[in-house]
């Protein structure tokens, strides 16, 4: 409240200075929060995209299997699956995006060669082969869109949280402070005036004194004569 703070001339610079430091403080935020914002619809477009791709991907997936299954039966192609012996490889870095930690995840092994499934050309038929190239690229695109939907998440998280405090200086700190500095100085303009006023009394009753005295005097030289 600004009925809390001293009216003096130091407190009222101290509140300039906050003041300052606070509007650069909110600039640099509504920066930040307008690239994040930017940053953000181009993930978004991203995302649109791996999830379109991610419907497809998995439709082809399914279509290949039930082929494959229609086909080879479901004996040949879980014995197909369960000769694989290299299973993908996930790992996670970061990346930094205005100042926002980010997953970058990498995968290995995901996309195999014929004899890297492990069931061989004998035990293989291009139906199931088909099929095992529409989950390896599936897999491959469940791992992108991960990536983008973590990445995205935690841009608008940033972005709500940036948000948060760029209203919180511009609704409520600042108004605070320019309370507070409209406070003090209308009640230094008030110290002023007052002190403007008792400095005329004072003034005003010396050159009373300064007659008085002077008057004092004629009459005294007077009776002297």
């Amino acid at each position: 409240m600004a009925e809390d703070v001293k009216p003096t001339r130091k407190n009222l610079m101290a509140i300039e200075d906050r003041i300052e430091l606070s509007e650069r403080g909110h600039d640099t935020l509504e920066q930040k929060r307008d690239g994040l914002i930017m940053e953000f619809m181009d993930i978004l477009d991203q995302a649109q995209d791996i999830r379109s791709k991610l419907d497809e991907d998995y439709d082809t997936a399914q279509e290949k299997i039930n082929m494959a299954r229609a086909m080879e039966g479901d004996v040949a192609v879980r014995g197909a699956a369960a000769a694989l012996k290299e299973h993908p490889e996930i790992t996670t870095q970061s990346k930094n995006i205005m100042g926002v930690v980010v997953p970058q995840i990498e995968s290995s092994r995901v996309k195999k060669s014929l004899d890297q499934r492990g069931y061989g050309l004998l035990g293989s038929s291009a139906r199931i082969d088909e099929a095992a190239d529409a989950y390896e690229e599936l897999l491959e695109t469940i791992i992108l869109a991960a990536e983008v939907e973590t990445a995205m998440k935690k841009m608008l998280e940033e972005i709500e949280t940036t948000k948060r405090r760029v209203n919180a200086l511009e609704f409520k700190l600042l108004p605070d402070l320019h309370e507070n500095k409209e406070y003090i100085e209308q009640k230094l303009e008030e110290q002023e005036r007052e002190e403007i006023f008792r400095l005329k009394k004072i003034k005003a009753k010396k050159e009373e004194e300064e007659e008085e005295e002077a008057e004092k005097a004629e009459a005294e030289a007077a009776t002297a004569d």
